[in-house]
């Protein structure tokens, strides 16, 4: 049975809830990623997530500014995270109900993944 952490990447890229959208597309490009995990501010806050949708869709089409607008006015918050263990099926089946294409994954104590329709499709290839 292949579980999540089986086909996770496991380079997980933060950004600050404060970072400029400016400086997240320069991020993005550089670290050649398509999202990041908003970071918490503390132990009781729940993680988010910016992608490269969030900032085409909420950022470019309204006709924001990049340098003014932060990754806290657009981002997704909280999370659906799922566990390492999760059968990858039942991934697969959250994301549909929940809309999603990407879904960190959770140990308990920190985020150790991210699990994306991208890393299924391409599991499916091999």
């Amino acid at each position: 049975m292949i579980k999540a952490k089986d086909l996770m990447t496991r380079d997980v890229k933060y950004i600050q809830e404060d970072a400029t959208i400016k400086e997240t597309v320069i991020r993005m490009k550089e670290e050649g990623a398509s999202c990041f995990i908003v970071d918490r501010k503390d132990q009781d806050d729940a993680y988010g997530i910016i992608t490269r949708k969030d900032i085409v869709s909420k950022v470019v089409e309204t006709g924001r500014d990049l340098e003014y607008t932060k990754v806290k006015e657009i981002m997704t918050k909280p999370l659906l995270m799922v566990s390492p263990g999760l059968d990858i099926k039942n991934v697969v089946r959250l994301m549909k109900m929940a809309n999603i294409r990407r879904a960190p994954v959770f140990d308990g104590n920190e985020i150790v993944g991210i699990l994306s329709n991208t890393d299924v499709v391409e599991a499916l290839a091999e």
